[in-house]
């Protein structure tokens, strides 16, 4: 019998509560694809459905799960379906999805080693799993997981801040390029730098930043008396996922004593496959590495991870020693997280990645990965034999650029970048496809990435075909 003073519900009820919620996920895995993959709401219409002062008494559980499923759930884009092809979409599996309920359910704090043994340590052989990926040294390496790739980058930059400039950074430097994720210049905010300190290095027509005017900047912040201190280099840019020189901004940082973060978020995975491996060339000489297995490892929001060459680095740089914890500290090979991050309190991230590479394999997630690269290439060869496509960026790391430029038609450049988001403008609002424009060099293109292991070409062509359609709608309309 449920008390609702204790906050429990009886077994029986619990048991089917829970079905029905794993009834509801199963359904959710199993039909996804056949729903849209947008949802689209204004805030007055949200307010008309869900606003309200909290119940001071509450309803059949039953009847909120309900409640939730017909309002909430059928409301939220579907990240993980077949075509959705903007921003990075989130193709997550089911084990990992149904071992993060275990997270859960059990409210597993992965802080420290003596509340859970069990969490500190599958967060270390995870890390390790990763480590070795990236041919980060094992025994003196290390990382932790965080909420995703803001946090992870933030939390390098804080690292690289404590080993290089102590407590005085008024004089440090770092360098971004102009592809950069904003998230880098938010974490560079965050941690005190000024606007003064930061410099934003052109990249060249692939996309990569230009080391030689990198080289520049260096120079000139040295004579001028300050401290060059970070490289934050990308592998894998959101906008068309090129990687920056790797080897060449090492040498950089080894000849200036300078910290190398990559910033990996999105295209770290490659790694597992063998174009993504050569292209992530150099990976392995930075200092600190973020990735986000919420992306292209295939695990579900939140995960992300920052790799390091020295765990002590973070243990330096984080470690506090409040007096209600003394009695918990452990030995040194008994890792409390929550000395390597922000975060005190933390969930059971780990567990997630842990259980999907254990049912799954390595192979498998490399198998996906490969796929994503190569389904990209084929759209691209498709275009090429196109009249209708014009590819701008080409396919990189699985994302490809394009933009409706049909041969004959002559269109100015206003006009192109009119029509192309018009395109995409009307996929959207079809709900059928999810399909977003970026700025490229000035023009407006269609931007695919095809992370989803579950996308195929056949996906693809239906999007194109539905662009041309509304190509040829708009043309008409202003025709007449």
């Amino acid at each position: 019998m449920t008390k609702k003073h204790t906050l429990t519900l009886s077994k029986k009820e619990m048991q089917e509560y829970g079905y029905r919620v794993v009834d509801t996920i199963v359904e959710h895995f199993t039909t996804q694809d056949e729903k849209s993959p947008i949802a689209m709401a204004t805030r007055q219409e949200m307010d008309r459905l869900f606003l309200e002062e909290a119940p001071e008494n509450g309803m059949d559980a039953q009847k909120v799960l309900e409640f939730v499923n017909e309002n909430v759930l059928s409301q939220v884009a579907i990240t993980s379906h077949s075509k959705f092809f903007s921003f990075v979409p989130g193709p997550s599996n089911f084990i990992s999805a149904m071992s993060d309920s275990l997270a859960t359910g059990f409210n597993v704090f992965s802080g420290g080693w003596a509340v859970s043994a069990t969490a500190a340590e599958l967060e270390i052989v995870t890390i390790n799993w990763l480590l070795k990926m990236f041919h980060f040294p094992k025994k003196r390496g290390g990382g932790i997981f965080t909420s995703g790739g803001s946090m992870a980058n933030l939390t390098a930059l804080v690292t690289a801040r404590r080993q290089l400039c102590g407590d005085n950074f008024s004089k440090a430097v770092i360098y971004i390029s102009d592809q950069t994720h904003s998230s880098n210049i938010k974490a560079i905010r965050t941690i005190g730098f000024s606007k003064d300190q930061v410099r934003i290095i052109p990249t060249d027509m692939e996309f990569k930043i230009y080391t030689n005017k990198l080289l520049n900047a260096i120079a000139k912040d040295k004579l001028e008396g300050l401290q060059p201190f970070c490289i934050i280099a990308t592998a894998g840019t959101t906008n068309t996922g090129a990687v920056d020189p790797l080897l060449e901004i090492a040498r950089i940082c080894k000849e200036e004593n300078m910290w190398m973060h990559v910033d990996a978020a999105y295209g770290g995975a490659g790694i597992l496959s063998e174009k993504g491996a050569k292209a992530l060339r150099g990976i392995e000489k930075a200092h600190s590495v973020t990735i986000d297995p919420h992306k292209w490892f295939f695990q579900p929001y939140e995960m992300g991870c920052l790799l390091v060459k020295n765990h002590k680095w973070l243990s330096a740089t984080f470690s506090e020693k409040p007096e209600y914890l003394r009695d918990v500290e452990g030995n040194e090979s008994e890792i409390n997280f929550y000395d390597h991050g922000v975060q005190l309190t933390r969930r059971f991230r780990a567990l997630k990645f842990y259980m999907s590479i254990k049912t799954f394999g390595l192979s498998a997630f490399r198998e996906a990965i490969t796929y994503n690269i190569a389904l990209a290439e084929e759209l691209e060869h498709s275009i090429r034999k196109s009249k209708n496509w014009e590819i701008v960026s080409p396919a990189n790391l699985a994302i490809i650029n394009f933009r409706y430029n049909p041969i004959g038609q002559n269109f100015n450049e206003k006009k192109l970048n009119w029509l192309n988001k018009e395109i995409s403008h009307r996929v959207v609002q079809s709900k059928k496809a999810v399909l977003m424009t970026t700025e490229l060099h000035g023009q407006i293109v269609l931007r695919m990435c095809l992370i989803n292991p579950r996308t195929t070409m056949q996906d693809i062509e239906d999007t194109l075909e539905l662009c041309i359609h509304y190509a040829n709608e708009v043309l008409k309309s202003t025709a007449t």
